[in-house]
């Protein structure tokens, strides 16, 4: 399955996000992936700092699971300064919108 959201980028944190992304931890590709994660990829827009983000997993992928995971919370933690977050105590969720395929042509 091919899943799809967007998130939000505060402004003048767009070299330091890009640069956190070049040098992601290989902890969290390997956690990524042990959920099932690929083809992962995200983009801006540079007038609205709106990230697209895109990944393919299998229609089991536990995204509840993956959002307990102490790596990802500590991820999450890391990139709180650069997007919005969630208003959570437990958790700097990046805030995102899920959204709806329209069109795919493979």
């Amino acid at each position: 399955m091919r899943y799809a959201f967007v998130m939000q980028l505060k402004a003048g944190c767009e070299y330091e996000y890009l640069l956190r992304h070049q040098q992601i931890w290989p902890q969290l590709s390997a956690l990524l992936t042990q959920y099932g994660i690929s083809h992962y990829q995200i983009y801006l827009h540079p007038q609205t700092l709106q990230l697209f983000a895109s990944f393919d997993a299998p229609k089991s992928f536990d995204s509840a699971g993956l959002k307990t995971e102490p790596l990802m919370l500590k991820w999450w933690d890391s990139m709180a300064q650069c997007m919005q977050v969630k208003e959570q105590e437990d958790s700097n969720e990046p805030v995102s919108i899920e959204l709806t395929e329209m069109f795919y042509m493979s």
